[in-house]
């Protein structure tokens, strides 16, 4: 990490040495405090100091010398991360979405990582138009022969590795699809956010775009905040839960969307 003499022991100084810590744990999903101390060339004591402050703003988590990244409602955690979390659940999640997948259609998939286990079973439906602003997605798909691939465009965010602005909204207006399959940073007050702008503009585009809308959501969501309303849950036909949604949690859901639980 560049610093420089002046601003190191600022309060400026310890900002951008906070935010830089952030995004070096992000990246990875997980550092230990050593390795975080000789990144940003500090001292262990004033990485515990940091971390102690992005602790607090819920942006990190560290349990016994290991620093993992959280995320929050200002910051989604990499895809990197994301890809290796609650990979079983995902899996459910995918599976129950392929039945609402019909051979020959085309359907769009956001740059959710709960997208990945229904991209590796998309082959059970071809033929099929398969358009994403996700890279991992369009890396599972693009040698099945079965599946036409179309990339939205757009500027390319290596955190999301996805993706992204005004190139990509518009690609994603002027199509239609059958289907659009989604997840969510966060379920709160009856509708769906995610912690940055550039993501939930994609989301609400594809939302528009498609005619089933499907969000599939495990149980942790509902008790996360993020900045960003995509849009709220009677926009969507189906929701896909995991067994481990509380029944309080589903109470509450709005009536006429279509909820299944895996």
């Amino acid at each position: 990490m560049a610093t420089t003499r002046r601003g190191r022991g600022s309060a400026a100084g310890q900002r951008q040495r906070q935010r830089a810590i952030q995004g070096f744990v992000s990246e990875a999903g997980s550092r230990t405090v050593e390795e975080i101390a000789r990144f940003a060339s500090v001292s262990t004591m004033t990485v515990y100091r940091d971390l102690g402050e992005l602790e607090r703003l819920g942006l990190l988590r560290r349990v016994k010398g290991v620093v993992t990244a959280a995320a929050s409602n200002l910051q989604e955690a990499s895809s990197r991360h994301r890809v290796g979390q609650d990979v079983d659940v995902k899996q459910r999640l995918g599976e129950a979405a392929l039945e609402f997948v019909e051979t020959g259609s085309a359907i769009m998939l956001d740059d959710s990582s709960t997208g990945l286990p229904l991209a590796r079973l998309l082959s059970r439906r071809t033929p099929l138009t398969v358009i994403t602003n996700y890279q991992p997605v369009a890396r599972e798909l693009e040698e099945n022969p079965g599946i036409r691939l179309l990339m939205t465009g757009g500027e390319y965010l290596a955190w999301a590795d996805a993706l992204f602005g005004p190139m990509a909204v518009r690609a994603i207006r002027r199509m239609r699809a059958d289907a659009v399959f989604m997840s969510a940073s966060a379920i709160t007050d009856g509708a769906a956010y995610h912690p940055t702008e550039e993501a939930a503009e994609v989301k609400r585009a594809m939302l528009a775009s498609s005619s089933l809308r499907v969000l599939y959501v495990d149980h942790s969501k509902f008790d996360r905040r993020a900045l960003h309303r995509v849009a709220p849950l009677t926009d969507y036909d189906v929701l896909i839960l995991d067994r481990d949604t509380p029944e309080d949690r589903l109470a509450a859901l709005p009536d006429g969307i279509r909820v299944v639980r895996v």
